[in-house]
């Protein structure tokens, strides 16, 4: 006997009763064929057992034993397959309601805690002073607060309404400018005046990619876990489309060109990571170590799918700002070498980006007390991770973007030749600092 075939003799015969289950119209006759199968398939493995040598099929032998051993004549050997728990989904959406709950109560609590401190409104401005990381994290937590996906349409043009007459307003009204113009950065595009789904804003990235994230980090298998990597590049590649800047426009050649890099990158890591430790390990511990793939694989797509799209500004260049964020030497006269390092360090940073979300929550999960737990409470672990990645993502992200301060400075010395011996129209004398937007 071909052991291919009794597997999929076996297959063949457990599906037959799995159909019985559900169109159990005359249930004696397949209570018969039942039985006849069984018995057919334990005479066959008896069968196999004596034709081939444990040193050919050692791992085949032991399985057969395992269904011997679990198997009676003329009884159904469906006991010798475990049945896999099922899902708990209604769990994991309680833990995911949870990890929003959770971001949104951290922004609630950041923007109350400061609303008495805020600066006079100016529309160019920013509530948080940009030069610490306390201010970086503060702005970006609230530029993600998921809070802001509630705001209908008509609030949305209220609130626009409130900003074009914001000349005319008292002091009092600083702090409801400020949560005015943060409903409408958050739903309107800067440069087109066009709304943005809410899938893809800024404050649509827990909600919305987050449990894409979880499904890859829970992904126990290749497949899986290369289906959620090509879900996660074509979300994070519609992000990059409605949120791009359209002041310079982006052809499809680039649109296209990065979405085919991203996601072929992140399916080629994570194919030949999760194929190198399915052949290295056992099922069981190449189970647990596929959880760590996402990781890498949404750091090479997230990379490549940064630099792809910034990489036009090495050839063009960016404009130099001095220290009052006006652009030297006029419009149309950019630097080479800050688009150069505003493209690196955003490239490298995008990296950064992708560790509380892939990293943290397999580390907490496989340490500790949260280790301890799910060992004795296994159905627990899809919910945890739900609640950890969705956690890390709302809080994380901000806290690695707040890092790198976004507009960046860079020596005179260190510049294109054609603005190191500039000199400032105010003081008459050269400038030593530049300063440059690195983007995000």
């Amino acid at each position: 006997p071909n052991f291919n075939e009794i597997v999929l003799f076996r297959y063949d015969y457990r599906s037959i009763v799995d159909w019985r289950d559900t169109n159990s119209r005359d249930p004696c006759f397949y209570d018969l064929l039942s039985l006849c199968f069984s018995t057919m398939f334990q005479t066959t493995t008896i069968m196999f057992k004596r034709c081939v040598t444990k040193s050919n099929f050692p791992a085949w032998i032991k399985q057969t034993k395992r269904l011997e051993s679990s198997t009676k004549l003329g009884q159904s050997s469906t006991k010798a397959l475990p049945e896999k728990a099922p899902a708990p989904v209604a769990q994991s959406l309680i833990a995911a309601v949870g990890g929003i709950a959770t971001v949104s109560a951290v922004a609630a609590a950041i923007e109350s805690s400061t609303a008495s401190q805020v600066p006079p409104f100016d529309p160019k401005s920013q509530r948080f002073s940009q030069e610490s990381f306390g201010g970086r994290f503060a702005r970006m937590l609230l530029e993600c607060d998921p809070r802001l996906l509630i705001y209908s349409e008509a609030e949305v043009q209220k609130c626009k309404k409130l900003l074009e007459s914001y000349t005319s307003q008292p002091p009092e009204m600083d702090h409801e400018l400020w949560e005015a113009k943060r409903i409408v950065d958050s739903a309107v595009h800067p440069d087109t005046g066009e709304t943005i789904p809410r899938p893809f804003r800024m404050s649509g990235y827990v909600p919305f990619n987050g449990p894409i994230c979880v499904a890859m980090v829970a992904s126990q298998s290749t497949m899986s876990l290369l289906f959620w990597s090509w879900i996660n590049q074509s979300q994070n590649a519609l992000v990059n489309f409605f949120n791009r800047n359209a002041s310079s426009p982006m052809t499809n050649e680039t649109l296209m060109t990065s979405y085919a890099a991203a996601v072929g990158s992140a399916l080629a890591v994570a194919f030949g990571l999760a194929t190198i430790i399915q052949k290295r390990f056992s099922p069981e511990k190449a189970k647990s170590l596929l959880r760590w793939v996402a990781f890498p694989s949404a750091v090479v797509a997230s990379s490549l799918n940064c630099y792809i799209v910034r990489s036009p500004e090495i050839s063009t260049g960016i404009p130099l700002l001095n220290e009052n964020g006006k652009v030297v030497g006029g419009e149309g006269n950019l630097s080479l070498e800050a688009a150069k390092r505003g493209v690196y360090s955003t490239t490298a940073s995008r990296a950064l980006l992708q560790a509380p979300v892939y990293f943290l929550p397999p580390i907490l999960i496989s340490m500790g007390p949260l280790k301890k737990y799910l060992t004795k409470v296994p159905a627990a672990a899809v919910p945890i991770t739900t609640y950890l990645v969705l956690v890390s993502f709302g809080v994380g992200l901000p806290a690695t973007v707040a890092i790198f301060p976004q507009i960046s400075e860079i020596s005179a010395n260190d510049v294109d030749p054609k603005f190191q011996h500039l000199k400032n129209p105010d003081t008459g004398k050269p400038y030593e600092v530049y300063y440059y937007n690195k983007g995000l």
